[in-house]
């Protein structure tokens, strides 16, 4: 494929063809450009003390530390504690038929880490009953090189899914991970959009981009086709744009990315901000202006397979019209 790194698997010429024709020229090109500028390997999240990973390998140094505290296995047991979170959202603009639906969240799943990670969320998954899907960017965990491993846990966590499922890519995820993700049972929305019915009635789904390291997320195209009054939702791996999402009239947007701080002082109190926003969007439900949203603290964990102060989840969005 044209500007990969020879350590990326390759795409067929079909393949890439039609990633190019989805996600656009423009965006299809920047998107190689900062795969391949060696820059993707030498961040983490990006900002703030991550930065420091230019400098030292802050992962290793991490799980080094946790192990001269004594503290690693307990930490790596609160990472393999996954819950279910149900949240319950009330919107005016609902249609009938989807009052009660249930939309299942996984995010931020870095499969690849620990693979006892996987079993943990297969069984979780398969015993909350959902009516669809969504998981929200980052199915690896390193930056470059072969995705094998983790496109084979991912498909193992896609099986007890339900049938109506969507995906978007993280900052940890290449454009070429696309058709195996596809293959694997989980379509991917790439600054796209797809429909959902019940009975007469439709709800829409969005899906952009990374907006954080790639920059290649495109609301505009993922908003073309949705019907203007219809109630939509809009997948976004970092909420960092929301207010383009406010704009663009989205009812709920669903992100990932911030893992909650993942280590946290006592009251989930988290230490970074791993992307340009308030601290009010880094976990849990927020609002701006009409648009209500969540930033899921991660199904999974980054770099490091420890939780503390901060457990990891899987979310169930349970819909609800308001009759008020």
């Amino acid at each position: 494929m044209s500007g990969a790194h020879p350590s990326i698997p390759p795409t067929s010429t079909a393949e890439e063809s039609a990633l190019r024709q989805r996600l656009g020229p423009r965006l299809h090109e920047k998107r190689l450009r900062r795969q391949s500028d060696k820059l993707a390997r030498l961040i983490h999240q990006g900002e703030g003390v991550f930065k420091l990973e230019r400098i030292f390998p802050f992962d290793p140094f991490l799980a080094a530390l946790l192990r001269l505290l004594g503290v690693h296995e307990k930490l790596r047991a609160n990472f393999l504690a996954v819950r279910i979170v149900e949240r319950e959202w009330k919107f005016p603009n609902l249609p009938p038929f989807f009052d009660g639906f249930r939309l299942l969240q996984l995010s931020d799943l870095h499969a690849d880490l620990d693979p006892a990670l996987t079993p943990a969320i297969v069984a979780l998954v398969a015993s909350t009953p959902h009516d669809a899907a969504v998981v929200t960017g980052d199915y690896r965990d390193g930056l470059e090189g072969d995705f094998s491993t983790s496109m084979a846990e991912v498909a193992k966590i896609c099986a007890p899914l339900a049938p109506q499922r969507f995906g978007i890519l993280g900052n940890h995820d290449f454009l070429e991970m696309v058709p195996a993700l596809e293959r694997n049972g989980l379509p991917m929305l790439l600054n796209e959009s797809a429909e959902i019915s019940r009975g007469p009635e439709s709800i829409w789904i969005a899906g952009i981009d990374d907006p954080h390291f790639y920059k290649t997320d495109n609301i505009p195209a993922a908003r073309r086709g949705i019907p203007e009054r219809a109630f939509s939702i809009l997948l976004s791996h970092s909420p960092e744009n929301h207010r383009e999402a406010a704009v663009h009239g989205f009812d709920l947007m669903l992100s990932g990315h911030t893992h909650g701080g993942q280590i946290c002082l006592p009251g989930g109190r988290h230490i970074v901000v791993p992307c340009r926003v308030a601290r009010r969007f880094v976990g849990g439900p927020w609002t701006h202006g009409r648009l209500q949203g969540y930033t899921s603290p991660g199904t999974g964990a980054c770099g490091v397979p420890a939780r503390w102060n901060c457990p990891p989840e899987a979310t169930l969005h349970i819909l609800r019209r308001d009759e008020g």
